[in-house]
């Protein structure tokens, strides 16, 4: 359920300047395009300006050194999409973190679990032996704490999150929809023609502030830690292994995956189907564009990127048909350079 504020009383809750009609009322966000009025959107990008000329919303946010193209009443930020993200959480509380404190009839709780007073345990959910659960926590429908795990406050496990024994998950952390923490990493003995399975010991450690998105499955350590540091954002269908740290306030897009004990830094982002190898280390502050292979440490911050970029079919065959001889043209090219620096010395 959305609120209603005005411009003026935005503008003091946020404290940031305000251009025209402060009576203006704002019940919505929307972007550009498609807002209506009491709503209010934001403009970052001058390829957009026709939108914000034509937009029926009634207020918007722009930095200063862009206010000069709007002609709707403004709340004026050197950071206007933080800022509207922060309006949209006021204007659009979360309303499953509304819903009455309690626990549902269909939830089945183990009676050495600790529920606070005020957390909400949603349909058909499933507390173990000794959980704990603190205030202000969101456990929704169909999600399963396994034996030991610690909820801290104001955290919300959205729905059919699973998550394993002894895990812990720090405060304010957003889980969303079939995310699996605390499962076995992939930890395989090889013995006669057979792999045997090595207990996985550790646990997951999840800080504060911390977003997991669908279907992310986060492994165990195998003795160590798994831990993710406080203020990490991972987006949908990512795999993070055993033994892993994510530095704080790193953020990691879909469908990439970190193997075994590689320590990422603090301030990394890593793009979408990227593949990390296991036993790495990544500096504070790297950035790795989309659909990279990170075989290797990387010890200085930067942004990297490996393979080839798109082209058509019959010029990516001749190429590939290149790569594989790469190799022979080097050795054909030293040998060159030798025959001449030869040729130099006669």
């Amino acid at each position: 359920m959305s609120r209603r504020y005005t411009l003026s009383d935005l503008a003091e809750l946020f404290s940031v300047r305000l251009v025209g009609d402060g009576a203006v009322e704002i019940s919505c966000v929307a972007d550009l395009e498609f807002a209506e009025k009491g709503s209010i959107s934001f403009f970052i990008d001058k390829k957009f300006q026709s939108q914000l000329k034509n937009t029926r919303a009634s207020a918007v946010v722009i930095s200063e050194n862009k206010l000069s193209l709007c002609s709707k009443p403004a709340l004026v930020s050197d950071n206007p999409h933080a800022l509207f993200a922060e309006i949209a959480t006021l204007l659009h509380p979360d309303e499953d973190m509304e819903e009455d404190a309690g626990i549902h009839d269909t939830a089945a709780v183990d009676p050495t679990a600790t529920i606070h007073d005020t957390a909400i345990v949603a349909a058909n959910s499933v507390i173990g032996a000794y959980c704990v659960v603190d205030e202000g926590v969101y456990i929704g429908p169909g999600c399963v704490l396994k034996q030991r795990v610690r909820v801290k406050a104001h955290s919300k496990l959205s729905a059919n999150v699973t998550i394993c024994k002894d895990c812990k998950i720090g405060e304010r952390a957003i889980i969303h929809p079939g995310a699996v923490i605390g499962s076995d990493g992939f930890g395989f003995a090889h013995k006669d023609s057979k792999w045997i399975k090595v207990p996985q010991l550790g646990t997951v450690v999840i800080g504060d502030d911390v977003e997991i998105g669908a279907g992310v499955a986060i492994d165990r350590g195998a003795l160590r830690d798994t831990v993710i540091e406080n203020g990490v954002k991972l987006d949908n269908q990512i795999h993070i292994a055993h033994n892993v740290t994510i530095g704080e306030n790193t953020v990691m897009a879909a469908q990439s995956g970190i193997a075994g004990s590689t320590r990422i830094g603090k301030d990394c982002a890593i793009a979408g189907a990227v593949g990390i190898l296991g036993h790495l280390e990544l500096a504070d502050g790297t950035t790795i564009n989309a659909f990279s292979e990170v075989p290797q440490s990387i010890m200085e911050p930067g942004i990297y990127a490996s393979g080839t970029p798109l082209e058509p079919v019959a010029q990516w065959r001749k190429n590939r048909v290149r790569y594989k001889q790469l190799d022979e043209m080097a050795r054909k090219l030293k040998d060159i350079e030798r025959k001449l620096e030869n040729l130099d010395k006669k």
